[in-house]
């Protein structure tokens, strides 16, 4: 964190430049100088302001779901970020099985696939084009755009970003002297705002926010929602373990997953915090094994996206997954009920 800090006062100066880019680059979109794609179903995006986590892909889920309860045809669209995929379009799942590794379709990707056996799942660099595979090859008759926000060549009907709770804006700034991606006056093009990861310790910071946001877009909605309280499954045969544990993860926030444990009540014997997006190995694997045992575990814990990655690799030690889920208020889910039900009226 420290050197990310020193990163962001070294970019002071380009920030504001990077800033004028992206609301230019915005501003070419809006008056079509840049192509927009139309697609001929509904199009929904989750996206988000700010570099990291923002709990994009349990909203993917929750959407995803939500759509197949309306008896409605859903496929997720993803650039497949840190995969190794370079076709214009791939496919991770076609709702029936499953075609790519973590490895080859990235490990967001790969982790909706699993969670979602019903639901296709499809990459590419260029949004357009796994748009129009999802709708052509796999019936699709709505479109879930994964962290497409700035993805502004494919038009959309619905355009929901998140912040993280305890993250919100961080202090304003763009890229590479802040968090930002783009300004925050980029939140004129959204149709809804979501807060996620309320907590107790993070709400009053997260209504202030919300307070601001409404007062600066009073035609936006914002909404907060929790995460469901996480849950621990054990892989394969294995017997719910009650001896030391050791904790590991790769991911952008590894502080979220620790914070998570904490409220589970789990106290881990030994951690390891890798890269985001890191590649695991046998010989990783068995290191962390290694370690673990060096600290008197008897169990490994790491989250869902750390475990999709670790299917096909072996593990001499049990290995637990924390699975988080959307808890979502019946003030978003009636919003989104009746915005979904407005597009696919006009939807062609």
């Amino acid at each position: 964190m420290t050197s990310l800090r020193h990163l962001f006062l070294l970019g002071r100066p380009l920030g504001p430049l990077y800033g004028l880019a992206m609301r230019l680059r915005a501003a070419l979109y809006s008056a079509d100088v840049f192509t927009r794609q139309s697609m001929p179903v509904a199009v929904i995006s989750v996206g988000n302001l700010v570099l990291g986590g923002s709990g994009k892909t349990p909203m993917v889920r929750y959407l995803a779901e939500f759509l197949l309860a309306m008896g409605l045809r859903p496929a997720i669209v993803s650039r497949g970020y840190g995969g190794t995929m370079r076709e214009r379009a791939a496919v991770v799942s076609d709702g029936r099985s499953l075609f790519l590794s973590p490895q080859q379709g990235g490990d967001e990707p790969s982790m909706l696939a699993r969670a979602l056996p019903q639901v296709p799942v499809i990459i590419g660099r260029r949004r357009v084009h796994p748009c129009r595979l999802a709708i052509d090859r796999l019936n699709a008759n709505v479109l879930i755009l994964d962290d497409g926000f700035q993805h502004l060549a494919v038009r959309r009907n619905l355009d929901l970003v998140l912040f993280d709770g305890s993250t919100l804006a961080g202090d304003g700034r763009v890229f590479p002297a802040g968090i930002l991606r783009e300004p925050i006056s980029a939140l004129c093009r959204a149709d809804a705002v979501v807060l996620t990861g309320i907590t107790a310790s993070n709400r009053e910071g997260a209504e202030d926010f919300a307070a601001l946001v409404r007062r600066r877009y009073p035609a936006l909605p914002v909404f907060s929602v929790s995460l469901a309280r996480p849950s621990l499954r054990l892989e394969g045969d294995a017997s719910p373990q009650s001896g030391p544990f050791f904790a590991f993860c790769g991911i952008a926030n590894p502080d979220r997953f620790s914070d998570t444990l904490r409220s589970m009540g789990l106290i881990p014997s030994g951690t390891l915090n890798l890269p985001d997006h890191v590649r695991y190995s046998p010989e990783l694997l068995a290191e962390i094994c290694a370690r673990a045992t060096a600290c008197g575990a008897t169990w490994l814990l790491t989250t869902a996206k750390d475990a999709v990655k670790l299917h096909d690799l072996p593990c001499s030690l049990p290995l637990g997954i924390i699975e988080i889920t959307l808890a979502s208020t019946p003030q978003f889910d009636l919003f989104l009920g009746q915005r979904l039900q407005d597009i696919l009226g006009t939807a062609h």
